[in-house]
């Protein structure tokens, strides 16, 4: 990594750092240049009033997101979700009450001081289906193909190496899992230089993909399925969005052995009249042997 993006990542930890210990202090975090309280942009008040009442007011307190990911995730009893930049735990809390006590909810931050704060609320809220792990959203702590879910609110825009951010998602998600994702995401005609001039890069603005940016980086890391919709304005050109995407199923190698066997071992063909009827001498069995063909019952 280089040193640009390292100074970067520990400015964009300092910055979530300092929002968690204004929340500690009873305050309130918001996504931008200084811990704020929020608008109707960011914040809590993109959840709905009856999840709202379920959670501790620090978890909505610190709440930094552009959107509300676990309301489009369908989430399903049973699954094990994975929350990218977890933050004080909000969308944790929420995919553990949804997955219920079958299920399991990780949520994954890089900074200590809201990985406290979100311990801290997981036990006033009850939660035993939790677990808060440390490390970056790039190198993520988790075995391959172990989750069912990928959610993540206003994080990914945040990193210095999206396509590795794209790739270890792929690499965690179970054939067939999903992703459920809100992010800030810029209009194709906008530069890089022009997102920056509407935001700075910890305020969630400068570091944001465009839609076709966004769209060819989940192709890349072979994600199928991908829809980008956006949902409010969050600044000119700029717009908080719903990403869904797919990681493919995994082939059914048995019924791929046995379609590919029937098709070399069927009469009709790899073994075709032709092959017989050039030599009447030659049995059925000879022409599939030297047509590379040959089976055995």
């Amino acid at each position: 990594m280089s040193k640009q993006s390292t100074d970067l990542r520990e400015t964009v930890r300092r910055r979530y750092a300092a929002a968690a210990m204004k929340v500690t202090e009873g305050g309130t975090a918001c996504c931008g240049p200084e811990p704020v309280e929020v608008d109707d942009n960011f914040g809590s008040t993109l959840y709905a009033a009856d999840e709202r009442d379920t959670l501790p007011a620090e978890a909505l307190a610190a709440s930094l997101g552009c959107g509300n990911p676990t309301a489009v995730a369908e989430l399903r009893e049973g699954e094990r979700v994975l929350d990218l930049g977890s933050g004080g735990g909000i969308d944790v809390l929420l995919s553990a009450r949804r997955v219920g006590p079958t299920g399991k909810a990780y949520g994954l931050d890089m900074t200590d001081e809201m990985l406290a704060l979100a311990l801290a609320n997981a036990e006033q809220a009850g939660a035993t289906n939790v677990e808060f792990l440390k490390g970056t959203i790039e190198a993520i702590p988790l075995p391959a193909d172990t989750i069912d879910v990928v959610i993540s609110n206003c994080v990914i825009n945040l990193s210095v190496d999206k396509p590795a951010v794209f790739a270890e998602t792929f690499r965690v998600l179970r054939p067939g899992g999903r992703i459920g994702v809100s992010d800030v995401v810029a209009d194709d005609t906008l530069t890089t230089d022009e997102r920056a001039e509407r935001g700075d890069y910890v305020g969630c603005i400068a570091g944001a993909l465009s839609f076709a940016e966004y769209r060819a980086g989940l192709e890349a890391a072979g994600f199928t399925g991908i829809d980008i919709t956006p949902t409010h304005p969050v600044a000119d050109g700029m717009h908080s969005a719903i990403i869904r995407a797919t990681k493919p199923a995994a082939p059914d190698t048995a019924s791929e052995a046995r379609t590919s066997h029937g098709a070399c071992c069927g009469v009709n063909s790899c073994c075709t009249p032709s092959e017989t009827s050039a030599d009447p001498t030659r049995t059925v069995t000879e022409a599939k042997s030297a047509s590379g063909c040959a089976c055995q019952s």
